[in-house]
């Protein structure tokens, strides 16, 4: 692995924790009845949307930066695609938790479209390292 993937893939690694601690969280927040998260059905449903794609993206960007080293991409491109990767495991759990942030809010505010930048870091991101893996 390319000295470029290995200090990704640390980078990586060091926002388990996070992820660890936000699942802490909403066990807190169900076992104890935390007001504003279990009589709030879309906060409660956002928050757990941001956890779960959190710990699937760390997993997905991890997987990746074993591959991107193979790819027949220009060294560029995998910088590229390193950071588009790494990008969505950041920025859809932020637009899912800062978007409903106060116990009251009832509805995403405009931070929900980090999520929609996230993705299309994702998919820019993977569609770029799945073709530079069919070229090599």
């Amino acid at each position: 692995m390319s000295p470029s993937s290995l200090a990704t893939a640390g980078v990586v690694l060091v926002t388990v924790p996070g992820v660890a601690f936000g699942g802490v969280t909403l066990l807190k927040f169900l076992t104890r009845d935390v007001p504003g998260y279990a009589d709030n059905p879309v906060r409660r449903g956002l928050w757990r949307a941001g956890h779960a794609h959190a710990g699937v993206l760390v997993l997905l960007a991890l997987v990746a930066m074993i591959y991107v080293d193979q790819a027949a991409l220009p060294d560029g491109l995998k910088a590229l695609t390193r950071t588009l990767i790494v990008a969505a495991p950041i920025l859809m759990p932020l637009g899912f938790f800062l978007s409903v942030v106060r116990p009251s809010d009832t509805r995403p505010n405009r931070l929900i479209l980090l999520t929609t930048a996230g993705g299309a870091c994702l998919a820019a991101g993977t569609l770029m390292l799945g073709v530079g893996l069919l070229l090599a």
